[in-house]
């Protein structure tokens, strides 16, 4: 190789790789270094300067010239040991740069094509790297197969040795508002904002969004004319369900819109605990809850309250059973018993979840009464909790016996209290034990 191939070679490096040419000269610098001075010993400070115009290798002695070198002058293993040197550091310049060009990207939607899938992770090229899609990272509805080209969301953009390792995901909740700003010019224009994205990937997803233009109705943009924007996005996401949520800072309003399709009769809140109870008509039930709680779930998560939904026989019946259980409480006169429903104290288990603590801030309730009263509540919700299992559990058994005449209605209810509180606990199984139960939601 000749001075002016080498130059050419630099450039064409520079074109390719997007390496700059000064690093490029100076890996070939550092190279030559390690050529050199197996053959010039006897030179202290010996330094190889490659002129960038015409490729002439310059030997110096410190900064003193010596002599212009040829190619050909270096020997085959020096040869050899300058090419190696100069690989590994074009390779660290690339891996730089591909790091430094792919940070911009986190956070962001690129396109690209799956080169292979190795025990369940994906490949995929993006570019100038290829990014790696784990398996929790995958909708689990979809195949992927070498060729195809897929959108991804990049989580993440880190550096291992001189490795560049990109993570791309598809369940992350911004791909769906990366691909929302891509189909809705509202949305990347800021005339319609995105408040808050939940989602069950493959599933269905929930999206609230919000206006700032009283001309633009949000949700019809997100839509499009005969739903030609939000088609385009689900066919993207593999058929995923996407519901359009109008945002609102009224909570009530939110929570109402939240679990459209279905319609709630009323809501109570309970700000303390951060926790709203949804009143709904019978035939509205299973609408509010959704398959396996879905609805009710995801409509948990955007809104930010933990939704408790139930019937109005089911609140009623709550209603006296939790007044009956406050009356019940030893040694506690009316009036006590009446601040504590003006507290919030409705049954034992709001007593056992806020705590003694609680209890102490009302009037006429001294430390070792609030110990007194929690103790009580505890083991009064523990046999409530038993007793509903039980009564659920015999309820399935006489759906089984078909011969075996049953109170329906009574199993109908006990069902539907335990399948409201499962769906808020994300469909956990039943609970055992007394912390279990409490995570599991307010039971009828």
């Amino acid at each position: 190789m000749n001075s002016e191939e080498l130059v050419r070679l630099a450039s064409s490096l520079h074109m390719e790789k997007g390496i700059d040419r000064d690093i490029l000269f100076e890996s070939l610098e550092a190279a030559l270094v390690s050529a050199a001075r197996k053959k010039y010993s006897e030179i202290e400070e010996l330094r190889i300067r490659i002129d960038r115009d015409n490729g002439d290798i310059h030997l110096l002695d410190g900064d003193i010239p010596v002599k212009v070198l040829e190619p050909s002058e270096f020997g085959r293993i020096a040869a050899q040991t300058a090419k190696q040197v100069m690989i590994q550091r074009i390779r660290e310049a690339e891996s730089d740069v591909v790091y430094t060009d792919y940070q911009d990207k986190e956070n962001t939607l690129v396109n690209g094509t799956i080169s292979r899938v190795e025990r369940g992770t994906v490949v995929c090229n993006i570019g100038k790297a290829d990014g790696i899609l784990p398996r929790q990272e995958q909708i689990p509805s979809e195949n992927y197969r070498p060729n195809e080209r897929l959108r991804c969301y990049v989580v993440q953009v880190k550096k291992k040795g001189n490795k560049v390792m990109i993570i791309l995901s598809r369940t992350h909740p911004n791909l769906v508002r990366e691909l929302f700003e891509l189909e809705v010019p509202e949305i990347y224009e800021h005339i319609v904002e995105i408040k808050g994205i939940v989602r069950e990937p493959g599933y269905r997803t929930k999206l609230a969004v919000y206006s700032s233009d009283s001309r633009v109705d949000a949700v019809g943009a997100c839509v499009g004319i005969r739903g030609s924007r939000i088609r385009n996005i689900v066919e993207e996401l593999s058929g995923e369900k996407i519901d359009i949520v109008r945002w609102n800072e009224n909570d009530e309003i939110f929570i109402r819109n939240a679990l459209s399709p279905a319609e709630a009769e009323s809501i109570e809140f309970d700000k303390r605990r951060n926790r709203a109870r949804v009143i709904v008509n019978d035939d509205q039930l299973s609408l509010a809850i959704g398959r396996k709680g879905q609805n009710v779930r995801l409509s948990s998560k955007l809104t930010g309250w933990d939704l408790d939904i139930m019937t109005v026989d089911q609140h009623h019946q709550w209603r006296e059973k939790g007044r009956t259980e406050i009356e019940s409480l030893p040694g506690v006169g009316d009036q006590t018993i009446n601040n504590l429903f003006i507290a919030g104290f409705e049954s034992f288990q709001d007593i056992v979840e806020l705590g003694v603590s609680e209890l102490l801030q009302i009037k006429g309730i001294a430390e070792k009464k609030a110990e007194e009263i929690y103790n009580f509540a505890l083991d009064g919700f523990q046999k409530r909790l038993a007793d509903d299992k039980q009564a659920a559990a015999e309820a399935r058994e006489n759906r089984k016996q078909p011969g075996k005449k049953a109170d329906v209605k009574k199993e109908a209810s006990l069902e539907d209290a335990l399948v409201s509180d499962e769906a808020v606990s994300e469909d956990k199984p039943e609970a055992d034990d007394l912390e279990s139960a409490l995570g599991a939601g307010t039971e009828n």
